[in-house]
């Protein structure tokens, strides 16, 4: 069965197993609307019995390029983030992706930048490839990082390695990723989506009645957590805005070219 679950979003079932396709290629862009139908469609599987698993992908050349709240320049970037109201609206459906009640596992075929990152780690688990990179890029834009990274990151791959994720806006490539407990498998770049279907297969052939309730035990209080987070991560981020940083990040990034902040 396949059926659209919005203007940008795909769903399928084969037997035990969902497939959520992201379709805005090659970057795959999100605004609050995106994640709306993606947790609108975890949603409604979470509500099928014959769901016990879902893989979250992506067409294109990237899994998520980040955020686009506003206006995109010719690098796909929003030009204007401005708008508080919107990235609150998005946190608050980003919530309701972590309330999620099935497992979720994200195929990594290219980039997850910034919120790209909080996409694919609200996923139980990252199936990857050497070609992929994973960013938490937002200082690198004179920002704070959002959609609840500064919980899962530091949880995934712990405090010291988050916050050089954090504070160096570096790139790590699959295979660092997977040493690092970033993402959990590494194949070929042309088996990422088999590999992560293989892998919620076979967390759908265990019972799903007790993988229902040991994921809920092992993610408990997650989103709550998530949502008091972001609350946080919302004021700094809106604060930011206002900054010449902020200013250059986003110039720097649509000339491509390296920022010189002043610290203003």
């Amino acid at each position: 069965m396949s059926a659209p679950m919005g203007e940008d979003l795909e769903v399928s079932i084969d037997g035990h197993v969902a497939t959520v396709e992201i379709r805005r290629p090659p970057n795959n862009f999100f605004d609050a609307s995106l994640i709306e139908q993606i947790a609108g469609a975890y949603e409604r599987l979470d509500a099928m019995p014959a769901c016990r698993a879902i893989v979250l992908c992506s067409q294109g050349k990237n899994f998520c390029s980040g955020a686009n709240l506003g206006a995109k320049n010719d690098t796909g970037n929003a030009k204007d983030l401005s708008d508080g109201a919107a990235m609150g609206q998005l946190y608050r459906q980003a919530v309701r992706i972590f309330r999620c009640r099935k497992p979720v596992i994200a195929a990594v075929q290219g980039a997850a930048i910034g919120g790209g990152l909080g996409l694919a780690v609200s996923a139980d688990f990252r199936v990857t490839c050497e070609e992929a990179r994973f960013s938490a890029n937002f200082t690198r834009l004179g920002f704070h990082p959002g959609f609840g990274l500064t919980v899962t990151l530091p949880e995934l791959i712990g405090k010291q390695r988050a916050a050089l994720m954090f504070l160096t806006s570096r790139r790590i490539k699959g295979s660092q990723a997977v040493d690092w407990g970033l993402a959990d498998v590494l194949v070929p770049l042309a088996d990422v989506r088999t590999a992560a279907l293989e892998l919620a297969a076979e967390i759908a052939a265990a019972g799903p009645l007790a993988v229902a309730a040991t994921r809920a035990t092992l993610r408990f209080s997650l989103a709550d957590r998530i949502a008091r987070q972001t609350d946080h991560e919302l004021a700094e981020q809106t604060a930011l805005l206002h900054t010449a940083d902020w200013k250059e990040g986003i110039a720097a990034t649509a000339e491509r070219r390296e920022p010189v902040f002043s610290g203003r």
